[in-house]
């Protein structure tokens, strides 16, 4: 009979392999082509991408998706990379756990995003501190950089050089390296990294810089402060860390991207999460967060010089946010039992449709549909976008009142308020895609019967 129907067989054996291909997928859905990062690189970017680290790796589910290259293209250590983990006394250098971030960048020929070389924050102590003069503090900023971007030389698509040297008010953050070095730390860092890796993007990466405000402002200074000086500077990482119902709209936040690639430098959305102020969020309140995401992922659609998009981690089970934002959670694209929530499904949409020329056709809006949801959404949100959005304490992956030589532990704080099994074989995620497939198979093996 197959044999008489060869339409008949192609049918039944792609409805097979589209099954199977559905069931392997991340989150138990995704089309052989079709996860975040293939989409968007079918739309024109370069990657969707996620933070990772290797405490999350001990979950086998976990990491069968974090594995997955059609989901994310790019990773970036949550926090092993960052200067109290990587070295945390003068002469001691922990390469060992983003080494295992690194193989698996390399083990699928996926891009790797470093992360980061000087920030105020979760500093060892012998550099928070230290009692400086400008040169040893100069020697100590040198031998680190070179060390770390040495030990990682060429595999680092981009280097989160300076991270977060702003305040909200736009005057620099009186860490030790502004009150010894003035804001000359900053083209000396990127100086000192453009010598040492000179194939690596190099970006200045920060917070509540993605509206126009004098935090951004700065921001944008700072891209002129290191051109200035003659140094190099590739890119700017919007963090991204916004609350449902307060995100910008996607027109506003393309509008100021294009503020910095005027400049002549790269932008993208670095370490996004868009988390709900009270949790569990209701219907509404995760539809909203569904157009909240389609805004920043649009905008950077939308932008031709945004290179991609980084997710702060792909699961709620492993964020940051519940940890720092007490009440606060459901932030992620995943949630804790790895399933997808609307958010995910509407940007995979939006970049599908972007893939196929429709893009233009399908922009978010910072607005619910229903007003009358609003009443109950979060708690009671405004409908417009409040301007600025509310500050972020701090960076995803450390906890600001953390010592600031134990940021992992902050971390895994974060990450044990909300635990989930791993998702069994037998579960709900799989069985429609497992399903099918096994239809299609009994199908097809029925059919040879009549051969």
């Amino acid at each position: 009979m197959m044999a008489r129907f060869p339409a008949l067989a192609t049918l039944l054996l792609t409805a097979a392999s589209g099954a199977l291909g559905q069931a392997g997928g991340s989150g138990g859905g995704a089309a052989a082509d079709e996860g975040l990062h293939s989409l968007a690189v079918k739309a024109g970017k370069l990657y969707f991408g996620t933070a990772t680290d290797t405490n999350n790796f001990r979950d086998a589910t976990y990491t069968g998706i974090v594995k997955d290259v059609r989901e994310f293209g790019l990773v970036v250590p949550e926090n092993s990379m960052k200067w109290g983990n990587i070295q945390p006394r003068p002469d001691e250098f922990n390469f060992d756990p983003p080494n295992q971030v690194a193989n698996l960048a390399k083990s699928d020929q996926r891009l790797l995003r470093c992360h980061t070389l000087v920030w105020h924050s979760q500093l060892p102590s012998f550099v928070q501190n230290g009692q400086f003069t400008k040169e040893s503090l100069t020697k100590v900023i040198e031998t680190h950089i070179n060390r770390v971007m040495g030990h990682f030389k060429g595999q680092c698509y981009a280097w989160d050089v300076v991270n977060e040297a702003a305040n909200e008010d736009g005057s620099f953050r009186n860490s030790v390296f502004f009150k010894t070095l003035g804001k000359d730390f900053i083209p000396l860092s990127f100086k000192l990294a453009a010598a040492a890796d000179p194939a690596a993007k190099l970006y200045y990466n920060d917070f509540n810089v993605e509206f126009k405000g004098k935090k951004a402002d700065t921001a944008l200074s700072i891209v002129k402060l290191v051109k200035d000086a003659g140094e190099r500077i590739d890119g700017v990482g919007f963090q991204g860390h916004f609350t449902v119902g307060k995100t910008p709209s996607r027109q506003d936040l393309a509008t100021h991207l294009k503020r910095f690639t005027d400049l002549g430098v790269e932008v993208s959305y670095t370490e996004l999460d868009i988390r709900h102020s009270k949790v569990p969020a209701n219907a509404a309140a995760r539809q909203q967060q569904a157009t909240d995401y389609t805004s920043v992922v649009g905008a950077c659609l939308d932008t031709p010089k945004c290179v991609g998009v980084i997710a702060w981690q792909f699961t709620d089970k492993f964020s940051w946010i519940p940890g720092t934002f007490p009440g606060a959670g459901e932030a992620c694209l995943l949630d804790q039992n790895y399933q997808k929530t609307p958010a995910y499904t509407a940007v995979a949409e939006l970049l599908r449709s972007a893939a196929a020329g429709g893009g233009a056709a399908n922009r978010g809006t910072n607005r619910t549909a229903d007003a009358s949801a609003l009443d109950t959404l979060d708690g009671g949100l405004s409908p417009a976008p409040i301007s600025p959005p509310v500050p972020v304490k701090n960076e995803g992956g450390g906890d600001p009142s953390a010592p600031a030589a134990a940021p992992v532990e902050a971390n895994e704080k974060s990450t044990a308020a909300g635990k989930a099994a791993p998702v069994a074989a037998g579960s709900s995620m799989l069985q429609p895609t497992l399903g099918g497939a096994c239809l299609a198979m009994a199908m097809v093996a029925a059919g040879m019967l009549f051969l």
